[in-house]
Parts: C-alpha cells; structure tokens; sequence
C-alpha cells in the first residue's frame, strides 16, 4: 500500500488499523473543547508525527491518521477529511478551511482490476503557508507548494506550483500571489 502498488483494502491488518483511528476520531470529536490536555493526548495517539499547535476542529475525519505528518500551526476547521491510505504531508502554518478533502486513495481504472476490490495510493504534500479554501478537494498525488491559496470549492488535480492564486474545476493558477493583495 505505501509502495503504491495495488492493494487489499479488506486486508486484517487494515481493517483493525482502521477501526483503531475511527475510535479515536469518534473520542476526539465527542470531547467537549474545554477538555484540551484530552484532546491534545488523543490527537498524539492518531497522528504521532505532528509539530506544535495542531488543531483539528470537530469534526474531523481520515483512515489511519499514521501516515498524516503535520508541522507546525497547523488548523483543519469543521469536517475535514483525510484519507491518508499513503503519506499526507503539510508544512507550517497551513490553513484548512471548513469541509475539505484530501485523498490519497485511488482505484484502478481497468475494471478487471477495480472489480477484484484492489485499490492503491499516490501521496499529497502540501507546503508550509498554504491556505485551502472550503469544500475544495485534494486529489491524490498532487504537490501544492508553500504559500499557495487554493480557493473555495476547488478540484485539486495537478501540482500546484508556490507563491500561486489557484481555483476551479480543474483547478488552475489564476495569478501569482505577492501576499500584498488585502481583498482575498
């Protein structure tokens, strides 16, 4: 699976891994958020690799939380979702506004192979400074690099280069972003 070769979802080891982490979301978006040392203890058990100030605001989603590595300053806000299947890696101060996914997992498009219920992952980085705008998705094996704003509602297919306005579906660069632009 994390080689990126197709894999069996239904796999022991998978589904107990998997169960693992709905446990722990179901306890994390449960707590009440005067509860913060709780939080902060959980959050560590579902995604170990992780900088300082990690917030995810309830509710919060993803299949492993393992392979979710986070820097620092890190906030996903309400409905989040992460299928980390293989590596989702996002730097420093990188903000995630309501309801955005981001998906590694992916399925083969032979539906010989789709139908014997294989699947496999392509990893997604995301730079440090990033902004992603709400309900956008992330598809996977894209890189968006530091200092990109992806607006609202984007499709996510393509790398996304640094220092970049991008949006749509597709999504696509609209404009170099110089961080001087106080109307976005």
């Amino acid at each position: 699976m994390l080689a990126g070769e197709l894999y069996n979802p239904l796999d022991p080891v998978l589904v107990e891994d998997r169960l693992r982490a709905r446990l722990l979301i179901k306890q994390l978006n449960d707590l009440p958020e005067n509860e913060s040392a709780r939080r902060q203890e959980i959050l560590k058990e579902l995604i170990p690799v992780q900088g300082d100030n990690l917030w995810l605001q309830p509710p919060f989603y993803c299949d492993y939380g393992y392979n979710i590595e986070v820097g620092n300053n890190v906030f996903f806000n309400f409905n989040c979702v992460v299928l980390d299947v293989m590596r989702v890696k996002i730097g420093d101060n990188t903000l995630f506004a309501p309801s955005v996914q981001i998906y590694t997992a992916t399925h083969p498009t032979d539906w010989k192979e789709r139908a014997l219920g294989l699947e496999f992952a392509k990893p997604v980085m995301i730079g440090t400074h990033v902004w992603v705008g709400g309900g956008a998705i992330i598809c996977p094996g894209v890189t968006i690099g530091d200092r990109a704003i992806i607006g609202a509602g984007s499709v996510v297919t393509k790398d996304v280069p640094a220092d970049v306005i991008a949006a749509g579906n597709p999504c696509k660069v609209i404009r170099r972003n110089d961080g001087n632009d106080s109307s976005i």
